[in-house]
């Protein structure tokens, strides 16, 4: 049985409201990746620093496109190109703490040859399978696929 592993760290200094982080990963794409509260819940567009809700959908995109990829492979096809979005939903709950609320992939996939049904089979098969999406499974996960 095959088995790897990849780790990431995050460093944190002061309270939960005025602290902040650090995020770093052996490649060096964190490579102190500042974050903190103010990052993270009062910024609207997500634009002033990265949070850990980014980062997650970031890998689940990822990760279901190039699942889909594997999919499409096996069924006989290849992609020109897999476009994905990862949107996560946080809901504040009424003790005061937040949760993930639903998640959506957000699917356009150039795939010559390729029929609409056998396009929609198999991009179910990569939202289930997908290792992050195994992960997720406790979110309510949902697909939305185009094909182009």
């Amino acid at each position: 049985m095959a088995h790897f592993q990849r780790t990431a760290s995050a460093v944190w200094r002061g309270t939960g409201l005025e602290g902040s982080g650090v995020l770093d990963g052996p490649s060096g794409v964190l490579s102190g990746t500042p974050y903190s509260t103010a990052k993270r819940f009062q910024n609207d567009d997500g634009k002033a620093g990265t949070n850990p809700e980014e980062l997650i959908a970031a890998a689940h995109a990822g990760c279901f496109v190039m699942a889909l990829s594997f999919q499409l492979a096996g069924a006989g096809f290849t992609a020109t190109e897999l476009r994905c979005s990862s949107t996560i939903d946080m809901q504040k709950g009424d003790g005061g703490g937040w949760s993930f609320e639903k998640i959506t992939l957000r699917l356009e996939g150039e795939v010559p040859g390729i029929s609409a049904e056998k396009f929609a089979e198999l991009t179910n098969n990569a939202k289930v399978g997908c290792p992050v999406s195994k992960a997720l499974a406790a979110v309510p996960i949902t697909l939305e696929a185009k094909l182009v």
